[in-house]
């Protein structure tokens, strides 16, 4: 199920469409796999999404900004179901994950949009509020089902124990996304389930787990 784009602040007017938004950001991934970012424009995406090119104005200030919301929208798909235990519990999102990342929409945006991001600082912080913050809720939701298991220790009590939690989790965002964006992006290898039951028993025993 997608979440809706990014609200933007100080806008006024008429409600936003669920379906416009939908068409919109649909238009501006095939936009990318097509024509690429150089050639991508707010006028070529109103003209495929059906819609007129204020209408993109009034939910977007520019392309950037768009093309992040329809990445964001796609990553919004990945869930965390229960799978009975922490290892299986990860390698299930590590396979959607990689999945996700092979679709060719999914990788022409996210490329886009990182390689733009390293000279623009809005739309790095638009990435990681939009993208990265949102998806840190799997591995909040997958700690504490562990905990709830007794497969992981509790959170420390107080401000440090929380300050702790979250240097933790952030920690383990950025092994699992960074190890999956660099195998499929990067290193064009597939995240199939081998080498996903190898990656999360690295994860929970460390080098010494690999046999």
């Amino acid at each position: 199920m997608h979440r809706s784009p990014c609200p933007r602040k100080g806008r006024t007017g008429r409600p936003r469409s669920a379906e416009a938004d939908r068409a919109i950001l649909d238009a501006t991934r095939a936009a990318l796999v097509d024509v690429g970012w150089g050639k991508l424009t707010m006028s070529e995406v109103a003209t495929r999404a059906g819609v007129a090119k204020t209408t993109l104005y009034r939910r977007w200030a520019n392309k950037n900004e768009l093309v992040v919301d329809a990445v964001a929208v796609l990553f919004d798909e990945l869930e965390l179901p229960d799978r009975g235990c922490l290892q299986a519990d990860i390698e299930g999102v590590v396979l959607q994950f990689g999945a996700l990342l092979a679709r060719p929409e999914t990788k022409t945006a996210l490329m886009a949009v990182v390689a733009e991001s390293t000279t623009d600082d809005a739309l790095r912080e638009r990435i990681r509020s939009a993208i990265v913050d949102r998806q840190k809720r799997l591995v909040l939701l997958g700690r504490e089902r562990a905990q709830q298991r007794g497969e992981l220790p509790p959170d420390g009590a107080g401000p440090e124990g929380a300050l702790a939690a979250t240097r933790t989790v952030g920690l383990i965002f950025d092994v699992i996304a960074g190890a999956i964006v660099h195998r499929t992006l990067v290193s064009a290898e597939p995240v199939d389930a081998a080498w996903a039951h190898q990656f999360s028993t690295m994860l929970l025993t460390g080098l010494g787990g690999l046999g």
